[in-house]
């Protein structure tokens, strides 16, 4: 929880721009500005609200559109003058429809493999026919886990004796079939990453 008391309020003329971020794609979705009011209620109701400069009034993201922004968590920068404010959103951030107020391209990076997830996910409840993902699902976990047993040998033999665009076409092939997999386990890449993030920390604990 973050004490409003603390951020440095006279620097902004009472409000504070707060950068809104996906928590999965890490994707900037827009720049809103808040005062203390409106920090309270965010943290206080779990559902991002803002401070409106045209309408002098605090409103809540998705009051009249229903795409809210849910909180995960939220930090001010090293001079108390700016908010990180981390969102699971709910439909497009944007007004105008798309993703994000600043256009409607899909995550840069690893942040792609988020929107990859979704996609699985969305085949995974709709169970659309002629669909690859829904036909692996509607058969997991043994045919995706087939699936990943085999890639993971073309990898291994591409790296081996392949140039380095087949190599990077095997892994794409072994990390998307290992997503499917772990989607039919109720798992996802983000799980594999926390086992990571505690084998890391108990290694540099013993360093």
């Amino acid at each position: 929880m973050i004490n409003a008391e603390n951020l440095n309020w006279e620097k902004v003329d009472g409000l504070i721009p707060a950068i809104i971020q996906d928590v999965a794609t890490r994707q900037v979705l827009m720049l809103g500005y808040m005062n203390a009011e409106a920090v309270a209620l965010t943290q206080e109701t779990g559902k991002v609200h803002f401070y409106s400069r045209t309408k002098q009034r605090i409103w809540k993201k998705g009051e009249t559109s229903g795409n809210t922004f849910k909180l995960v968590q939220m930090a001010p920068d090293c001079d108390g003058d700016t908010l990180l404010v981390e969102v699971r959103p709910k439909g497009p951030a944007c007004h105008t429809g798309t993703v994000t107020c600043f256009g409607d391209d899909p995550a840069p990076g690893l942040g792609f493999l988020a929107h990859l997830r979704a996609i699985i996910k969305k085949r995974r409840k709709e169970k659309p026919k002629n669909s690859y993902v829904g036909d692996l699902l509607a058969r997991a976990p043994k045919k995706p886990a087939q699936k990943v047993g085999e890639e993971g040998v073309e990898v291994a033999m591409a790296a081996v004796s392949e140039s380095k665009s087949e190599l990077a076409g095997e892994a794409a092939d072994l990390i998307f079939h290992l997503m499917v997999l772990l989607e039919s386990r109720d798992l996802s890449l983000d799980d594999v990453v926390a086992v990571l993030r505690k084998r890391h920390a108990v290694r540099a604990q013993n360093k």
